[in-house]
């Protein structure tokens, strides 16, 4: 609550400044009652000085309750919305809701045409959860935005709402309260594209679609529209995709299309991330992200000369970044980017130089991590230990990270027995942490130690036996050794069940009908996970499907697409080894 008023939301500083209130101009008087009226207003003056003074002690005091009322008595006494203003926030500060919003709506109900008091009550209704009473509110707000600022008014009615508990509650009452602009065709897009984001919040996709067609009827290429789009894409539903092509071709936003390669980055489409990022640096060269975000795709297709080329692009256009934050971050991004081509070069003391040069403090594990890594990569595992144990922590949860980091540090350089050695001291410090035991048994797994990893899994099915992961991690195991394979496919079965349609899992299942001689059948289901996310794990074993089942083009296809994911991925490489093959 202590932050409602505090919240600087979009709604309010996008805002035209309220109207000052007029005082009515004095009616003609005599000298007499000028007189009197005027020995009236130094008693009031002093009587309401005292009470604000009183209130303020009271204030700094703690007493925040007292403090609220006496300085409601004195807004209402002397009728000064700033005090009414006040009191309100010294009951938010009390953190007592209720009084707060009986003294916002006192507020309004002396100053109606105050948009600063309708706001606070709308506010404070939403932190209270109060969302139904809500909607009256809403719609005067919006009623009293002018129309330049309504854009930004419906962008921030998206973010008041967004932690309401009742999402098709809230999706509702910002409906009910826009209906007046849903026909207009300068601002119904906007509005429909408000509606459709908190109906897409609610878990309500059709109605959010249709929200998006009934936007397209009145303006069917408003960047709202567009952005609304993008969020429907990455929730799962392809058919909207047309409508951000045709925007971009259109109007050529560097923002949206930025933010689209990002949705098709999450989706793995990394040869139509790619796509968009050039499409970028072509029509907007400075725009600094895009070639920062491009360098990273290129280095991971190991494309060296077009990542350098990028790299440098982006570093002459960090002066342009707004100083403070911003350019920091850009500089620490520009010493990375450095850093991991010169390891992809093999380029080891130019890597560990740059990685150096990163000024963040609050990055040093991370960095410290990284150069950990190159060292491990030459060999040097101790040094490499003792350069993470060196980093300073600062509390039990620093200490945890600091020993995540030399477990990744021994996984990576595939000293899998020390790794889990070190990884059960973390499990054995919170036997409870479900991902902690998790990873502990995939260590297990790792070390060779399957009955450890059996039983670590085991105990968390029955200790939390909705952590589909452990199912689908010890029916895999057992495909992947081709033991047990009828029992592997009942527990793969158990996780896809609690997760229909889930990508990984169905591709463990497929790999168990290819342990047992059903081709046909893992082809079809590995197209499917594939389909939904093309990860670099379930191409290598599409592959080695397809290549078994005779079809070596598509094969090689599916494999030159894991690499452009990840051109480094062992079970992949391990793949080719296996098959004797070089896509």
């Amino acid at each position: 609550m202590a932050a409602v008023l505090a919240m600087g939301t979009a709604i309010s500083t996008a805002q035209a400044a309220d109207a000052p209130i007029k005082e009515p101009a004095p009616a003609a008087e005599s000298a007499e009652q000028a007189a009197e009226r005027e020995l009236d207003r130094a008693a009031l003056n002093a009587e309401l000085f005292y009470e604000i003074l009183v209130g303020e002690m009271a204030a700094s005091q703690g007493a925040l309750g007292d403090a609220q009322a006496l300085m409601m008595e004195a807004a209402r006494t002397s009728g000064s919305e700033q005090l009414y203003r006040r009191a309100t926030e010294l009951a938010v500060q009390s953190r007592s809701g209720d009084r707060a919003l009986r003294n916002a709506r006192a507020w309004l109900d002396a100053y109606p045409d105050s948009r600063r008091a309708n706001r606070t009550v709308l506010q404070l209704l939403v932190a209270m959860n109060r969302i139904a009473d809500s909607t009256s509110y809403l719609r005067r707000e919006v009623e009293a935005t002018p129309d330049e600022a309504k854009p930004a008014t419906f962008l921030s009615i998206t973010q008041l709402y967004n932690n309401a508990s009742d999402k098709p509650l809230a999706a509702d009452v910002v409906e009910q309260a826009l209906d007046a602009e849903l026909k207009d065709k300068k601002n119904g897009p906007m509005a429909w594209a408000t509606i459709g984001h908190m109906r897409l919040l609610a878990g309500q996709k059709a109605a959010a679609l249709q929200a998006v067609d009934n936007a397209q009827q009145l303006d069917p290429d408003t960047g709202a529209i567009a952005l609304l789009s993008m969020e429907l894409l990455e929730s799962g539903s392809a058919e909207v995709e047309p409508i951000i092509k045709r925007y971009l071709q259109k109007s050529p936003s560097p923002q949206i299309r930025m933010g689209y390669a990002r949705v098709l980055l999450g989706q793995k489409r990394i040869d139509d991330a790619k796509t968009q990022l050039m499409a970028i640096t072509q029509e907007s060269p400075d725009f600094a992200e895009a070639w920062a975000v491009l360098a990273n795709l290129q280095l991971r297709a190991d494309e060296l000369g077009a990542a350098q080329t990028s790299i440098e692009r982006f570093g002459a256009l960090l002066p342009q970044l707004p100083q403070g934050v911003s350019r920091n971050a850009g500089q620490s991004q520009y010493y990375l980017l450095q850093a991991n081509l010169a390891e992809k070069q093999k380029r080891y003391a130019d890597a560990d130089a740059y990685l150096t040069r990163i000024p963040d403090a609050a990055n040093l594990l991370s960095v410290q991590a990284h150069r950990a890594e190159l060292m491990a990569k030459q060999g040097k595992i101790q040094q490499a230990r003792a350069l993470i144990r060196a980093v300073p922590a600062t509390g039990p949860n620093q200490q945890r990270l600091k020993t995540m980091a030399e477990v990744q540090l021994l996984r990576d350089a595939d000293q899998n027995s020390e790794a889990y050695a070190l990884q059960l001291t973390l499990h054995k410090q919170s036997p409870d942490d479900a991902e902690l035991a998790y990873d502990t048994a995939m260590l297990a797994e790792r070390a060779g130690k399957f009955d450890e990893m059996e039983k670590l899994l085991r105990d968390l099915m029955v200790r939390k036996p909705d952590f589909l992961h452990a199912y689908n991690a010890l029916g895999y195991s057992f495909a992947e050794r081709n033991i047990r394979l009828d029992e592997a496919q009942a527990l793969i079965q158990k996780a896809l069940n609690m997760q229909p349609d889930d990508p990984f899992v169905t591709d463990s299942l497929a790999w168990v009908k290819y342990r047992k001689g059903d081709l046909n059948g893992a082809e079809s289901l590995l197209e499917k996970a594939y389909a939904k996310r093309p990860d670099v794990e379930i191409s290598a074993h599409l592959g080695e499907v397809l290549w078994q089942n005779g079809k070596r083009e598509r094969a090689m296809q599916v494999w030159r697409q894991g690499l452009k994911l990840d051109a480094e991925n062992t079970v992949l490489l391990e793949t080719f080894k296996r098959l004797n093959v070089t896509p």
